[in-house]
């Protein structure tokens, strides 16, 4: 069972992603670009981590 809670990391990046209203802004900048894209590209690195994270957890006795 308490594998089956690591699962829950996996809302995390859904959560983030739910509302656009919430990261639709041009400021703050980030090398440029605006924070709508480089938020969208930071989740997808975070996102890939948790995924990496949840499996690694999943297989561990």
């Amino acid at each position: 069972m308490a594998r089956r809670a690591w699962n829950l990391l996996l809302l995390v990046p859904f959560v983030a992603y739910l509302d656009p209203a919430w990261y639709n802004h041009v400021e703050p900048r980030l090398f440029g670009f605006p924070f709508f894209y480089w938020y969208q590209l930071l989740w997808v690195v975070l996102t890939s981590l948790l995924i990496a994270t949840v499996i690694a957890l999943g297989r561990r006795k």
